[in-house]
């Protein structure tokens, strides 16, 4: 990677890496508790754009497991610049007159073998154009809901909130579910979570401030997560149940391909189309 990167920008990227091996290292795990040797299989990319030799926009790393527990599993980070399309500057903060832009974070789409596995969607990035600024963000998306399960999923992450900002939370969770709607269908993508977009570093003291929320949002996930998945991994389904979540999983696949910003973003950016469309479930159903 040719990229040079400041100070914030490289400990985003740091933070971000670490955050993803943390995290595959708790799914491996899961997977031997479970009796399987599945590992995450990686693969890295170059940035891909008019003009740029290999490497020189940036690039990234795709890790996909596909496992006992995990159906499949896409845990990907990404380090990536140069100018935006200038239709496409024209949507995105701060680049309207200067279309230049350095992106890196984390994204994260898990879909479960058993059906009373929640599968789950997590993100966290940080932006440059002529603006800097943090967002992400992560929901709960059940085949067959358990408000135990949710309660948990939102605990966490309404603790996470908590510690920086008390209107966090109420904020962000409403974001959510504005979001993570399918408006064809006229409903949710699933149980709900936190989005949030645009806490901009206007100084150090901000990138400081919202770097340490996103990296506790990252840390939320950890907690939030794994324990739903244990809980829940042995229990036994029916034929029924899976033919809920192939149809659950078929809305997700729709709102991705139609109304998911980081699916265009990546697509308008040069990003690697199989860790872009890692988020689309291996098996789906429209009925």
């Amino acid at each position: 990677m040719s990229l040079t990167l400041d100070r914030q920008q490289q400990a985003a990227r740091n933070w971000f890496e670490s955050l993803r091996d943390r995290i595959c290292a708790e799914f491996e795990a899961i997977e031997r508790e479970a009796g399987s040797d599945a590992l995450f299989d990686y693969a890295a990319w170059d940035r891909e754009a008019p003009g740029l030799a290999p490497g020189e926009g940036g690039g990234g790393v795709r890790g996909v497991m596909k496992g006992k527990v995990f159906e499949k599993v896409g845990v990907n980070v990404s380090t990536v610049g140069g100018a935006f399309a200038p239709e496409f500057a024209k949507t995105i903060h701060g680049a309207e007159e200067d279309p230049s832009f350095f992106a890196t974070g984390i994204s994260l789409v898990a879909h479960m073998a058993n059906p009373h596995v929640p599968a789950v969607h997590m993100n966290t990035r940080f932006l440059v154009t002529a603006k800097r600024w943090f967002g992400g963000g992560a929901d709960l998306n059940p085949p067959l809901p358990r408000q135990e399960d949710t309660d948990h999923f939102h605990g966490e992450l309404k603790s996470a909130c908590d510690i920086h900002d008390a209107g966090h939370y109420p904020r962000f969770k409403a974001w959510a579910d504005d979001y993570f709607f399918i408006p064809h269908r006229g409903v949710h993508r699933g149980v709900g979570g936190i989005f949030y977009d645009h806490l901009e570093c206007a100084d150090d003291a901000a990138f400081d401030a919202n770097f340490a929320f996103t990296r506790d949002v990252g840390d939320a996930f950890l907690a939030a997560f794994p324990p739903i998945v244990r809980r829940r991994m042995g229990e036994e389904w029916t034929d029924a149940d899976y033919r809920t979540m192939l149809e659950w999983r078929g809305r997700y696949a729709e709102f991705n391909l139609v109304h998911d910003r980081g699916t265009l973003f990546g697509l308008k950016t040069g990003g690697n189309i199989d860790a872009i469309l890692m988020s689309l479930p291996p098996m789906a159903s429209w009925s």
